[in-house]
């Protein structure tokens, strides 16, 4: 097929895009041109051996800290446009009157007041959500650090149409782009200059995570293990169940190299073997440690350009067919000899990518502790699975409305499954598993494994 290679870069020269950004998109479409999908087969993998996993149950409280050497970088880049919302999704309230953006920048005060250590927030954001987060987060006067930005900006890439693998052209320019995945990470710290101020500053590691997983606090076991290690990345990662199926997952590959494996990059006729959740144990939190120096070093070694897989993701613009161009930052765990993966518990993955995720936050089955993480209730093993009818709950506003007179008592249910046009009010109590059929108002209601 032609290349429009040309072209795509004359567009992102026109938009002032670097030239390590439009290095590495050249590179991916390169790939794409030599007939490259992105795709990771069977006959490559292998379930990760167990040498190469630690449980977090067997790491030792540390006697001494190097939290000064440590610095947490979240990803704040999504707009929540699953859930209807067109503003940076940590905007959305989860307990109470706080919101994502409130509750990370008071874990981080809060750990800094209890350590004494000067620990760094640094945000990545996208083109999207930087100017709204930054507004919001002024209220929080003593977060920045002096020398170190509060955020950088992740780059952008041209969207490719699939049919000819020119650029897009709609008439509605933002919808030409998309954000090329968190895994750009890697090139927006060396391009921003943040991680060599990091390391001017003696900061040595990362910790990095999802801002919408309030369970992604800064946890000193795994911290001491990992700089004692001295291994150069570090994934948590969580024992999948049947609901986890269809995430990433970790495997190694044929020589015993750890790697992740999206289910974007799973050949069709293999799924099968990806949803085996007893073949392919663990899955990525996106929890992930960074050791700084390593960093440094293997972005030297390959011109700032991490050698990560990439991800074609196909997507639908007014009509038209297109590709994606991401990749995943806990692919990096493929790129470093010695990294390793740490099975961490359920309470350190709580995101929010769906209403009926927000809907489990809200109610009482997650609770918000001194050290302001969200854990579940005490005696609850894992969340309550939740199963929302889209028609009437997929977006914000559609669950704000059903749910504005009160948020049912989840913390002793095991599943709800709602397929009607349901109203809730208050005091209404979900035991065990409760499926609702029918259109309901809902008040003063306790239900206990029952289907109506």
């Amino acid at each position: 097929m032609k290349s429009s290679l040309a072209q795509f870069v004359e567009i992102m020269q026109n938009v002032g895009l670097n030239d390590l950004v439009i290095q590495s998109f050249s590179t991916y479409y390169y790939q794409i041109l030599e007939g490259f999908t992105g795709k990771i087969s069977e006959n490559e993998i292998e379930p990760p051996d167990e040498t190469n996993i630690i449980n977090y149950d067997n790491l030792q409280i540390p006697a001494s800290s190097q939290l000064e050497k440590l610095a947490v970088i979240k990803l704040n880049g999504g707009l929540g446009t699953s859930m209807g919302l067109k503003k940076a999704k940590t905007l959305l309230k989860v307990k109470g009157d706080l919101n994502f953006l409130d509750i990370i920048a008071r874990q981080i005060l809060y750990i800094r007041g209890k350590s004494g250590k000067d620990i760094p927030l640094l945000l990545m954001h996208s083109f999207n959500t930087q100017t709204d987060s930054l507004s919001y987060l002024r209220k929080y006067s003593q977060l920045p650090l002096p020398y170190l930005p509060l955020d950088f900006v992740q780059n952008k890439f041209p969207k490719i149409r699939k049919d000819d693998l020119s650029p897009l052209q709609n008439e509605n320019d933002n919808l030409n782009w998309n954000p090329p995945g968190h895994g750009e990470i890697y090139s927006a710290l060396a391009s921003s200059g943040v991680l060599d101020k990091l390391l001017e500053l003696g900061f040595e590691y990362a910790f990095i995570s999802n801002s919408d997983n309030l369970g992604a606090v800064v946890d000193e076991k795994i911290f001491n293990y990992f700089a004692e290690s001295k291994a150069p990345f570090l994934m948590e990662v969580c024992r999948r169940t049947e609901v986890d199926k269809k995430g990433g997952h970790l495997a190694q590959t044929k020589g015993g190299q750890l790697l992740l494996r999206e289910t974007a990059q799973c050949p069709d006729d293999e799924i099968e073997f990806f949803h085996d959740v007893n073949r392919y144990s663990y899955f990525n939190t996106n929890n992930l440690w960074v050791n700084l120096k390593a960093l440094k070093q293997k972005l030297f070694e390959t011109n700032n350009l991490l050698p990560l897989q990439f991800i074609l993701n196909e997507k639908e613009v007014d009509g038209i067919k297109v590709f994606q161009l991401e990749s995943a930052m806990g692919a990096a765990i493929s790129v470093f000899k010695g990294s390793q993966a740490v099975v961490v518990h359920r309470d350190r993955f709580a995101p929010v990518k769906k209403t009926t995720d927000l809907l489990a936050i809200w109610s009482d089955a997650y609770q918000l502790t001194d050290e302001y993480k969200i854990v579940l209730n005490n005696g609850m093993k894992k969340p309550p699975k939740i199963d929302l009818n889209d028609r009437y709950y997929k977006t914000i506003e559609q669950l704000r409305e059903h749910f504005k007179e009160g948020i049912p008592s989840l913390k002793k249910c095991r599943s709800l499954t709602v397929q009607g046009n349901v109203y809730f009010g208050k005091n209404v109590e979900i035991i065990g598993d409760v499926i609702i059929n029918g259109n309901y108002r809902l008040e003063n209601k306790k239900l206990r494994n029952i289907k109506i």
